[in-house]
């Protein structure tokens, strides 16, 4: 049995010789990739993320900046493969660069299975919070390593926030109800749902708020629906958009859970010589920037992407501080509102009046 592949169990925190060793590189070069400085190849790069991340390395706080005791450094990993709701995110995010004291470390993370090894990285060089948009904002292994460390967390867009960080969302399954009513209010009784990311809680919300809606006006969803399965990508709503209007009886009204599958499901029906909204009709959820770049142009949920953002930035700014005060604040849950907004892609369908509907309960 070969024993050097056998873990050494560490009576002593990890040093950075200790990482350079494992990775097989120089401590310069250890140094450079906490440092997040230019120049290390990818391939090197990864070994030190990975020798970091089975070590549980942190620098040694003498190693830390000092010379600006009010500098917050707040960090964000992204890999969202939704364009459009990256993009709002960003603007947001930026929009804070401006604030006194305040440092942004952006960092993508191109593989689910390196998030913690990035994470790792990233607290090792020394940040106070991180930002976690999706579908990072679901990982409880995150969370649980963040508050191992100290470092606080403000989730953006969980559909079930966790207790472990602060979370800044709309109602998602609210959000899908109002839809989904819409629809029904058209006259559409045969609707097709495409739900997004399985991995991640506001996509189950926003199904519960699909069927919630049905059931409330007398259709079984199980009998009057169909759905299909994406992940939140302009390439899965191709999919799950074909698999829908190859159906014997197919829907005469698609909501899609987020734009960007909306968006595919338009083409598709286009591909397939259907009308986008007489022959079918087209609902989507984020009002990303395509849901008015494409034609006809998306009914959709506007979600503040933008300004949840911002929120999640000044949120967190607060809570470092206060802690720093020696006057921690607890865990904040915070809904922003949303907001239906029709355009040209749904409505009514061709053989069915319009429907009167109740409030929800």
């Amino acid at each position: 049995m070969n024993q050097t592949a056998r873990p050494r169990r560490r009576t002593k925190a990890a040093t950075l010789a200790d990482v350079a060793k494992l990775a097989g590189v120089s401590p310069m070069t250890v140094s450079r990739v906490v440092n997040e400085e230019p120049g290390v190849r990818r391939e090197m790069r990864d070994k030190v993320v990975a020798a970091i991340a089975a070590l549980n390395y942190l620098p040694h706080p003498s190693a830390q900046p000092t010379l600006d005791t009010d500098v917050v450094r707040i960090g964000m990993v992204f890999n969202d493969p939704s364009v459009g709701y990256l993009n709002d995110f960003m603007i947001g995010l930026l929009s804070k660069a401006g604030l006194p004291h305040v440092q942004l470390d952006v960092q993508r993370c191109e593989l689910r299975e390196d998030e913690e090894a990035m994470v790792q990285v990233m607290i090792a060089g020394g940040i106070h919070g991180l930002i976690l948009p999706p579908p990072f904002c679901d990982s409880e292994p995150l969370l649980r390593k963040l508050a191992a460390h100290g470092v606080l967390g403000v989730v953006v867009s969980s559909g079930r926030p966790s207790p472990l960080a602060s979370a800044i969302g709309i109602d998602d399954q609210r959000a899908a109800y109002e839809m989904t009513r819409h629809l029904l209010s058209l006259g559409h009784q045969r609707l097709g749902f495409i739900v997004g990311d399985k991995d991640q809680h506001c996509s189950e919300r926003r199904l519960a708020g699909f069927r919630q809606a049905m059931n409330d006006a007398g259709l079984d969803p199980a009998r009057m629906a169909a759905l299909a399965y994406g992940d939140f990508s302009y390439r899965s709503g191709l999919d799950a958009a074909e698999q829908l209007l190859a159906l014997e009886s197919r829907p005469t009204a698609i909501f899609a859970s987020n734009d960007d599958m909306a968006a595919a499901t338009v083409a598709i029906a286009h591909r397939r010589g259907l009308d986008v909204p007489s022959d079918l009709a087209v609902v989507g959820f984020d009002d990303a920037p395509l849901a008015t770049t494409i034609w006809p142009e998306l009914t959709t949920i506007h979600q503040p992407v933008t300004a949840m953002a911002g929120a999640a930035v000044e949120l967190l700014v607060r809570h470092i501080r206060s802690r720093r005060a020696g006057k921690p604040l607890p865990c904040e849950h915070v809904l922003m509102p949303f907001e239906l907004l029709r355009r040209q892609s749904d409505a009514a369908p061709r053989s069915r009046p319009p429907l009167r509907l109740g409030g929800m309960a």
